[in-house]
């Protein structure tokens, strides 16, 4: 027998926050024991984790480089095969992480993570964000409406720049 709507809705609920909440307790075991297969989908830096070695090895590169990480749930909604978080996600930069040094600044992260089931079983978590926000944040990358953002963007980006103000001049 099927199980009801609510309780599968209460089901569900139960499981992201216990994973999420495992996830700031560093209990990646717990969190890992929350799907049914382990994924995760990160749409700001185009980077899938697939299966129980790459997601820990996920959990413990970000935690190295933000080991004070966080989440903190802003709100739940539930969808017909998902349960949707806008979560905001804070840490230091204090460990390397992907070839950049720890610059030991803070970042908060507005997120929105959909938790993707089949029935009452977690198959995969997809995490959308900006990515140049955190970047912005670690000192890394220039917000592109300042001064400095717009000087990098001449300087980086010359020809692209040119061509925006040919066509700006003539008409096309």
């Amino acid at each position: 027998m099927a199980p009801s709507a609510d309780s599968l809705r209460s089901r569900r609920e139960e499981i992201v926050r216990e994973h999420m909440e495992s996830e700031n307790r560093y209990s990646f075991d717990e969190t890992l024991a929350t799907f049914h297969h382990p994924r995760y989908e990160l749409v700001g830096t185009d980077e899938v984790f697939d299966g129980p070695e790459e997601v820990m090895r996920y959990y413990e590169e970000t935690r190295a480089a933000f080991p004070d990480q966080r989440n903190e749930t802003l709100a739940i909604h539930h969808a017909d095969a998902a349960v949707l978080v806008e979560a905001v996600v804070r840490g230091t930069h204090t460990g390397a992480y992907k070839g950049l040094p720890p610059t030991g600044r803070k970042f908060e992260l507005p997120i929105l993570a959909v938790f993707v089931f089949e029935q009452d079983q977690l198959v995969c978590e997809r995490v959308y964000f900006d990515s140049n926000t955190v970047l912005r944040q670690l000192g890394i990358a220039r917000d592109p409406t300042s001064l400095t953002g717009r000087l990098e963007t001449v300087v980086g980006h010359p020809l692209t720049i040119s061509r925006s103000l040919v066509r700006r001049v003539t008409g096309r």
